[in-house]
């Protein structure tokens, strides 16, 4: 049996399972991306609800494996060299789950290069815009007078859209017919930029055919499913 105790976010979240992969997170776009991964690889996992709302990302034991306070982070007890290893940052964690596995990602280097651009599109670029448009027009940044700021994030997200609809001209998935980790990437994100954060006109986006078309077939896979509401509970 794996031994946890190295790490201190064990002690607040105990494993059931540590021989499992310990995932620490919530139903957030940059949450799911983990759990829809691990439902689409196959790999057991143990989800633990981090709390956000109680602010349990904040506390000494998440910090301790997370210091930039965010969900997810996971728990690998089979790392590298057989060894326990702890890992945050989504994009970091859906490459380490490909390349532990061989899996949602492309065996040769320069299409696995090309995938990895995309999964940094979505990190650098979608995420921030996205979660910016939710500010500004679902809480409380709505209230603020000047709406400059909703325009110039409104306007950027449009341009970003604009960007993954004309990848996905011809494509099934953002690497053709392979589907990646930069699917799961962006899947959650597009999915609440319309939903949750009730943008869907604000940006116009059924003028994008080819990223509605895409976002209606990743919906549509099981895992996704599944992974799209865990941990809600745990």
């Amino acid at each position: 049996m794996a031994d946890l105790s190295a790490f201190p976010i064990a002690t607040r979240w105990p494993a059931k399972h540590p021989d499992q992969i310990q995932l620490y997170s919530a139903t957030t776009p940059n949450g799911v991306k983990v759990s829809i991964a691990l439902e689409e690889i196959g790999l057991p996992y143990e989800p633990h609800l981090i709390n956000i709302g109680k602010n349990e990302s904040w506390t000494p034991e998440f910090l301790s494996l997370n210091p930039n306070g965010k969900i997810p982070a996971i728990i690998d007890p089979d790392g590298p060299d057989g060894k326990p290893i702890g890992l945050f940052e989504s994009g970091a964690i859906l490459l380490y789950l490909a390349e532990k596995t061989g899996l949602l990602i492309p065996a040769d280097a320069a299409r696995r290069y090309e995938t990895i651009q995309w999964v940094f599109f979505q990190m650098a670029s979608v995420g921030p815009m996205f979660g910016q448009v939710g500010f500004f027009h679902k809480f409380a940044g709505r209230e603020i007078a000047d709406k400059r700021p909703l325009e110039r994030y409104r306007d950027e997200s449009r341009r970003l859209i604009g960007v993954l609809d004309g990848r996905l001209k011809g494509r099934k998935w953002i690497m053709g017919n392979d589907y990646t980790i930069a699917d799961i990437s962006l899947l959650g994100w597009v999915r609440n930029l319309i939903g949750f954060y009730e943008a869907r006109e604000l940006v116009g986006f059924d003028d994008f055919a080819n990223v509605a078309a895409w976002l209606e077939r990743g919906l549509a896979r099981p895992a996704v499913q599944k992974g799209l509401t865990i941990p809600a509970k745990a």
